[in-house]
């Protein structure tokens, strides 16, 4: 039996046209209200992502050490205590207000990215972002509902989809139905990136990459039209990557 990686960080990209959330496409046989059975292809990372936990509490409740390896068959304890549950309740009511009010400020005609290509930057502590691809932005962000986790971006078939920010590639691949192909970015302990629906993937799982560095070919594989979609997540938790990303005028 294989061992899954546990570096792959599945993002739940349900935002964009076409996507289902992942947990419609799993069996009632593989999740009870407090079990779940490991899967193929699935990690701690993953499954953490998909019940709300932190990896590394998911870890602990399991009494997973690093590097967090998980087994098809395994079963997992994913019940979340309502202790914890109502501990984080007031702290994530707030942070979604802040995130509101931050996004209610952003508007698609305020922003664009660079004609010539991703090559502006904004720095965001010892993280320099910059746009992930050229094309028009065509949907944005919304804290008040799970409809977008991320942002759109148009362009053509084939152009390409570049790192945002330095870091290393914990997913590249296509398993999840209604991603299409996927490439998540580890870029420290607390910021990762989603970009979806490419073409064609250049980077592999465990590659370094550099910020600006083509990772993959705009597509429209799991969506319904061409296009990127891109998530930042900050500690597990979904931001406006407009707050991030460089501002530019039309």
């Amino acid at each position: 039996m294989k061992s899954v990686s546990a570096l792959v960080v599945i993002f739940s990209l349900n935002a964009c046209t076409g996507f289902v959330a992942v947990e419609d496409k799993f069996s009632s046989s593989s999740v009870s209200s407090k079990v779940h059975v490991v899967q193929k292809s699935e990690t701690l990372f993953s499954l953490a992502w998909r019940y709300g936990w932190d990896y590394k509490a998911l870890a602990s409740a399991n009494s997973i050490g690093p590097p967090y390896l998980i087994f098809p068959g395994q079963k997992l304890n994913v019940a979340r205590s309502t202790k914890r549950a109502s501990g984080s309740k007031a702290s994530a009511s707030k942070s979604l207000t802040n995130a509101s009010k931050a996004n209610s400020k952003v508007t698609p005609s305020a922003y664009k990215s660079p004609k010539n290509g991703p090559t502006a930057v904004k720095r965001h502590g010892n993280l320099a972002w910059s746009w992930p691809a050229k094309g028009k932005l065509i949907a944005r962000f919304s804290a008040k509902s799970p409809a977008n986790k991320g942002i759109d971006i148009g362009g053509s078939l084939g152009e390409s989809v570049t790192a945002a920010a330095a870091g290393s590639v914990v997913y590249a691949g296509s398993g999840l139905l209604g991603y299409g192909n996927l490439v998540i970015i580890k870029h420290n302990e607390q910021f990762l990136s989603a970009y979806a629906h490419n073409k064609r993937l250049l980077v592999k799982e465990n590659q370094h990459v550099k910020a600006g560095q083509s990772i993959a070919e705009i597509g429209s594989s799991g969506t319904d039209k061409v296009k990127l979609h891109f998530e930042i997540r900050h500690q597990g938790k979904p931001v406006n990557p407009m707050l991030y990303l460089p501002k530019t005028k039309k």
